[in-house]
Order: structure tokens, then C-alpha cells, then sequence
């Protein structure tokens, strides 16, 4: 019989002086604080099971309380997640919910947050995110170009880099974020679903100071809880410069 596990954990990292990360598992989620150490969930493969980080929008108000509303939102609407269109529905009643929420405290307005995040089912996986956090593919059977394990499967919402960079913390969308409510347009993709799968989902705190050839060189050499583990502490080995949130998904026999 197939199964689940995901290992995850969340860090303010060494510079912030609070965490605006959140985290859902399933029913579980993780608002604003740090895991100690890491948490492996195990479920059963069938009902849709979602797995999301979701990243307050550094310099603007309440960060936290954003990734926080919609993780909870996520969590409730998880069982019902079992198409694109139901993943979109959801983006879009934790769009308004943000939003709404921001309106009833002005110390709120314009809080907004990132989300990424994948549904896994039965046979498929929806994958999702709105903003620049991030959904991975690091199976052996999604190596991308030269051999890596590394396959991006969502799609960043940022301009086009500057010659020379590897990042930037400038965002075109997120849930929430803005004076006046703005619809979201979502990415929302649906990928088959095999035994011996593997899935990184993540905010960008740890691949902002991680390189990608670093990130590869650890997810070949460990797997499960103590994996996450190597990706956070190779983020604070490299400054630690932000939240750093992190699950790694595992399709298993």
C-alpha cells in the first residue's frame, strides 16, 4: 500500500527577528514560530492531502498574520482540493480572505503573503503557487539538464532578473499585498504521481542563499527528515539572511 510522509521544519533564520513563514500539512499547520528540529507526518495515499508554505511579505505590515490566515484556510479546504479548478477556487477565497481581514484592522493594510504548494491524490499532483515560493521536482525521474535532480515546477512571480543576478526580492503578485483588493491569476498544474516521487516545497529563504548545485549535492546524498535538515542548515551556514520554511514530500511503497 502506497504512502506519505513529509518532513518538515520552519526557522526564523539568523537576521529576521521574527517568523512571517507558515506551513499546512494536511490538517496540520505550523504559524509563525520554529519547529525544533524536524517533524515527519506520515499519511495514507487517497484523499487529497495539501502540502504549503506560505511567505509574509517582508517590509509591509503582518506578514505573519497573512501566511497564517491562508495556511488555516487551506487546512479546512484541503479534503475538497481534487481538481485545478477546486485548487483555484480555494487561491481565491484566501485572496479574499486576506483581504478582508485587512480591511476590518487598518494596522493590517496591505499585509500579503506568498503561497506554494502541491495537492497530492490518488493517481496525480496539482501544484500551485502564487509569488516566488516554490514547488521542486527532485525525483531521479524528473532530472532536468546535465543530470540534477532539480526540477522547478512552479513559476515565479518576479521580473526578469538583472544581468548578473540570481535573485531578486521584487514579487508581481501575491495573496493580498496591495491598498485595494487585485485578483490573483494562479499557477495551477497537474503532473501523474508514481512510487519513489520526491517533492521540495520551500520559500524562497532557502533558495535565495542556497545555489541550486548546493541544493543538488544534498538531495543526492540524504532523503526524508534528516534532507530538510541539510537544506536548513546549509540556509544558515549561508547567512540564514531570512525565514526559512521547508517540506520535503516523499511517495512511498
Amino acid at each position: 500500500m502506497a504512502y506519505i510522509t513529509v518532513s518538515a521544519l520552519s526557522h526564523p533564520g539568523l537576521v529576521r527577528d521574527h517568523n512571517e513563514d507558515s506551513l499546512v500539512v494536511g490538517p496540520w499547520t505550523l504559524c509563525g514560530t520554529m519547529t525544533e528540529g524536524t517533524q515527519t507526518l506520515g499519511f495514507p495515499l487517497g484523499n487529497p492531502l495539501v502540502v504549503a508554505v506560505a511567505d509574509g511579505i517582508g517590509g509591509q505590515p503582518a506578514g505573519e498574520v497573512a501566511s497564517s490566515l491562508v495556511v488555516r484556510h487551506l487546512a479546512s479546504l484541503g479534503p475538497t482540493l481534487d481538481s485545478e479548478q477546486a485548487v483555484r477556487d480555494a487561491l481565491d477565497v484566501c485572496n479574499h480572505a486576506v483581504y478582508a481581514a485587512a480591511d476590518r484592522d487598518p494596522e493590517l493594510a496591505t499585509m500579503g503573503t506568498t503561497l506554494a504548494g502541491a495537492v497530492v491524490l490518488a493517481k496525480e499532483l496539482l501544484v500551485f503557487n502564487v509569488g516566488d515560493s516554490r514547488v521542486l521536482d527532485v525525483s531521479p525521474n524528473g532530472l532536468g539538464e546535465g543530470g540534477t535532480p532539480l526540477h522547478q515546477m512552479s513559476v515565479d512571480d518576479s521580473p526578469p532578473l538583472a544581468p548578473g543576478r540570481r535573485t531578486t526580492s521584487i514579487i508581481t503578485q501575491a495573496l493580498g499585498g496591495a491598498p485595494r483588493f487585485s485578483p490573483i491569476t494562479p499557477h495551477v498544474s497537474t503532473v501523474p504521481l508514481t512510487a519513489g516521487e520526491h517533492y521540495l516545497v520551500c520559500t524562497d529563504g532557502l533558495t535565495d542563499p542556497v545555489p541550486e548545485d548546493r541544493l543538488e549535492d544534498l538531495l543526492r546524498t540524504h532523503d526524508d527528515g534528516r534532507a530538510a535538515y541539510e537544506l536548513w542548515r546549509s540556509a544558515i551556514e549561508a547567512g540564514g539572511p531570512d525565514n526559512i520554511t521547508l517540506a520535503l514530500i516523499d511517495l512511498l511503497e
